[in-house]
């Protein structure tokens, strides 16, 4: 067992990031599999739908920085940080910052709306009808961008606090506050 470099600190506990590629990858696996590849669409949008469950749970039960009570701010607490983001002041968060926490519920609620209209087409009762397709098709197609906009929000944190969050991700930890 290693020691953990020094000046760091854990944040993202093991589940929070086993839940967090776990969900990465199965969306990512339902979009390329498509129409084409529905058995592998279905179990991956299955999947999705499970970790984004636990997610939620976690977020009410899980270590300090998973809880969405930690990173999930009111209005003026996400313009103020915007607003200094903006200005090239804002802050760096040890956890997800204002705007990663609503990118986060938004990703969560989006992820749920994709899964259960998919999951509702699939039955009987609802096959075949077209709202509920459309509501798949545009939840999904909204999917794809909160997740490009997630991905740029991601490199730009990375690079503006000069910190790799993608290795954070990964190892858990990230450097202290302290410098």
């Amino acid at each position: 067992m290693s020691l953990p470099p020094p000046g760091t600190v854990r944040v993202w506990d093991l589940a929070q990031r086993l839940m967090h590629w776990g969900l990465a990858a199965s969306v990512a696996l339902a979009w390329w599999a498509g129409e084409s590849r529905l058995a592998l669409h279905l179990w991956a949008g299955y999947t999705a739908l499970g970790v984004m469950l636990a997610r939620g749970v976690w977020g009410l039960a899980g270590s300090r920085h998973a809880r969405f009570a930690s990173f999930v701010c009111g209005p003026r607490v996400v313009f103020g940080y915007a607003g200094r983001l903006l200005r090239g002041n804002a802050p760096r968060v040890l956890g997800h910052n204002p705007l990663g926490g609503w990118m986060i519920v938004l990703l969560l609620l989006c992820v749920g709306i994709v899964c259960v209209s998919g999951i509702l087409y699939t039955t009987d009762r609802f096959w075949g009808l077209g709202w509920l397709e459309l509501t798949h098709r545009i939840s999904a197609w909204t999917l794809v961008g909160l997740v490009a906009i997630h991905l740029f929000g991601v490199a730009f944190m990375s690079w503006r606090h000069r910190e790799n969050l993608v290795a954070a991700m990964w190892s858990g930890r990230k450097r202290s506050t302290e410098r």
